[in-house]
């Protein structure tokens, strides 16, 4: 996988072969985005039925077990790594009479299976999203969710992709997303490989440009939503959500079924990641930190964006608007549907 902390300055290419690289790799941001991670934990369970040396299909299952936890562990915001490796374990399970080599081969299939549906998902959400995109759009986007965010295409990156290639003029104001910059590192390296017209600006300058009317939507990814429409994503996500709020600029969120987390209520029940001080601290201007030595600093990964906020959330079945208590119902319904059929 291409290591994500070396951009943009280098393309790097890590090989991982265990499931504890996978997970390091999860945990470490070698690898993020929620689609991303999702795959990423799915090959990482292949690859630990693959290292595996049971004899039994009993002794495989212990040690897929054993692997799975280390992997669910990795990150606990996403839900996509858990809903891939509960696919992954539904599989196994579904199968436990059949003889090891067998199963190693059905695990590395299903996360195969999981990664191509993950582009042609990514896909019918740039085709739905696209259509909210107008020709000539000022659009702001927060934090990265191209190609490297998943599989490949991307989410909200992918219906401004999908915008392009349908022969819109688009331009992107990239919240730089602090303190990982992911949006000044990531998003502009991925808008520049496209040719998508960009500029980065610091994260509180977005509110400015909503207020001055230059900006026609914004865009944002998820990594977990709850089933009243409550958001999860990073950090910063909600601060642009009442700015665009506060200025009727549409907030829009794209996301596939698989983030959509019916299990929990509200916003108020999904876990939030608090990342090392470090990340905060060790920021650097002109060589030398930020930050005074020894200042002590909070660094949540993530924050929740109420529903209210929410324009519409693009998924691979539709563009969902309010009541989203049903409309994410009924989504995740018909993508189950289609993820066992296809």
């Amino acid at each position: 996988m291409i290591d994500q902390r070396r951009l943009p300055a280098e393309y790097s290419i890590v090989t991982l072969e265990s499931a504890a690289a996978v997970a390091e790799a999860i945990r470490e941001m070698v690898v993020r985005g929620a689609p991303a991670i999702g795959a990423s934990a799915a090959f990482g369970l292949a690859l630990a039925a693959a290292r595996s040396t049971a004899a039994s299909s009993a002794e495989l299952w212990k040690d897929l077990r054993a692997a799975e936890q280390m992997l669910r562990a990795s990150r606990p915001t996403a839900i996509n790594l858990g809903w891939a490796l509960d696919r992954m374990l539904d599989r196994a399970q579904a199968h436990t009479e059949q003889d090891p080599d067998a199963l190693r081969g059905l695990l590395v299939a299903e996360a195969q299976r999981i990664a191509d549906q993950d582009v042609a998902i990514n896909r019918r959400m740039g085709s739905h999203g696209a259509a909210l995109i107008q020709d000539g759009d000022t659009v702001i986007h927060h934090c990265n969710t191209g190609a490297l965010a998943t599989v490949d295409y991307g989410t909200a990156l992918g219906v401004l992709r999908t915008a392009q290639e349908d022969g819109k003029s688009i331009h992107v104001l990239v919240d730089e997303t602090r303190p990982r910059l992911q949006g000044a590192r990531l998003t502009a390296w991925e808008l520049d490989q496209y040719g998508i017209e960009h500029e980065i600006i610091a994260d509180n300058a977005a509110g400015s440009f909503l207020q001055a009317g230059q900006v026609a939507s914004v865009l944002v990814g998820a990594d977990r939503i709850a089933a009243n429409g409550d958001v999860a994503n990073k950090i910063g996500t909600y601060m642009l959500a009442l700015a665009a709020h506060d200025n009727r600029v549409p907030f829009y969120v794209v996301a596939p079924t698989s983030t959509i987390d019916l299990s929990v209520v509200n916003g108020e029940q999904i876990p939030i990641e608090e990342r090392p001080a470090a990340e905060v601290l060790n920021l650097q201007a002109d060589g030398e930190p930020i930050a005074p030595s020894g200042s002590r600093a909070r660094n949540p990964a993530f924050d929740i964006t109420q529903h209210r906020l929410v324009t519409a959330i693009v998924t691979e079945v539709g563009v969902l608007r309010p009541p989203y208590v049903f409309a994410l119902a009924e989504a995740v319904k018909s993508a189950r549907s289609q993820w066992t059929s296809s």
